[in-house]
């Protein structure tokens, strides 16, 4: 496990990006209120501050976790930071704090990283940054995604714009996008008993199968939303409700109480709306190829409602329709293409049988073990 100077710069530009999505909302937010907009403004903040307090929530129930004799004095500092929501800064400044010592510092000592000090500053390093990458999977699902939904939806509505929601727009795209992989990434750091991306072909070819299956679907559901907002909420609670009844099923054990572990499946099932993730690590193979069917068909039923409404007299429904289907058959070329010929456990082929299942990790003894490996896995 080591932390490479990389890794710690990709974790400083996943800071900037964090910050540039937080100032294109206060941006968007501020042009509601301007304009009147009130509902729209209220709402903006209403997915924003739900995020952010399930954020800091898990933040800080980590921070505990991870205490191993908890200093009442230091745990209520962190909550203070927490409740001020703040979580996520504070977990950045320790993570890069580790990191850059790990990274500038360790590197260039000369020390081998077979288990002395040098091997644990990188293991904590590595296990800061992989904390960041969960909440930051959380924020992306709980927030933004569907911020994203809603900024669509009232372009489309109003067939206007301005500059801060094609910003907002963007910036959202971005910050989806770079968490999806960046997980990826902070998972198989984080475990070293998982294989690493061998090279940029398999994260430019996981990206864009993440990006092109979420752009399809986020786009229909924008449709949908402008169709009729009832049927489309109707429609989330649906899919949520099989996400979460699904995680149910796997009997996660992610979290050690009750309570929190119910949030989790809570959240679990909310991700599960718009992206695939495989909870337990078990072979994936049946569960991806419905779950992505399962897409296929509604997006296609949408489409067909759409087709024959006077909705489809819009200038931008051409442009959509068009952007809708291409990207899912793009998204589901570079899903095959990835399972088939790039997934880490096919692209090296020392690996034995056994191993070769999709986010399945072998069963080694170790001394420590990382909080993501009973995170949702892929």
């Amino acid at each position: 496990m080591k932390l490479t100077k990389w890794n710690f710069t990709m974790s400083v530009l996943g800071i900037v990006i964090y910050v540039a999505d937080i100032a294109a909302d206060i941006w968007v937010t501020s042009n509601y209120f301007c304009e009147g907009q009130y509902s729209l403004g209220i709402l903006t903040l209403v997915f924003r501050c739900l995020s952010s307090i399930i954020v800091q929530i898990f933040s800080y129930e980590w921070f505990k976790e991870d205490c191993e004799s908890p200093d009442p004095r230091k745990l209520n500092w962190i909550f203070l930071l927490h409740f001020l929501h703040g979580g996520i800064f504070t977990r950045y400044w320790f993570a890069l704090k580790g990191g850059y010592q790990a990274a500038f510092k360790q590197n260039s000592s000369g020390d081998e990283l077979t288990g002395g000090p040098a091997s644990i500053i990188h293991k904590r390093a590595i296990d800061a940054l992989a904390d960041i990458s969960m909440l930051r999977v959380f924020k992306t699902f709980l927030k933004t995604t569907p911020q994203l939904i809603l900024q669509i939806y009232i372009l489309m509505e109003h067939d206007k714009a301005a500059f801060s929601q094609y910003a907002s727009i963007i910036t959202s795209f971005c910050s989806i996008s770079w968490s999806t992989l960046d997980y990826q990434i902070s998972l198989r750091k984080s475990l070293p008993d998982k294989n690493q991306f061998a090279g940029v072909p398999p994260k430019l070819l996981y990206l864009l199968y993440k990006l092109f299956t979420l752009t399809s679907w986020i786009l229909s559901i924008a449709l949908a939303t402008l169709l009729n907002i009832i049927s489309s909420i109707f429609l989330l609670i649906f899919l949520w409700t099989l996400g979460f009844s699904w995680t149910l099923k796997q009997h996660t054990m992610f979290c050690k109480s009750k309570r929190m572990e119910f949030l989790y499946r809570t959240v679990v099932g909310i991700i599960l709306i718009f992206t695939f993730f495989n909870v337990k690590g078990e072979q994936t193979k049946i569960h991806i190829s419905s779950y992505y069917a399962t897409h296929v068909l509604v997006t296609s039923g949408i489409m067909c409602v759409f087709w024959k409404t006077s909705v489809t007299e819009q200038l931008y429904f051409t442009f959509v329709s068009i952007t809708v289907f291409l990207t899912l058959v793009l998204g589901i070329i570079c899903l095959i293409v990835y399972y088939m010929f790039f997934h880490p456990t096919i692209y090296f082929k020392q690996e034995s049988a056994s191993d070769k299942v999709d986010g399945l990790a072998r069963e080694r003894e170790k001394e420590e073990t990382s909080r993501i490996r009973n995170f949702i896995m892929q």
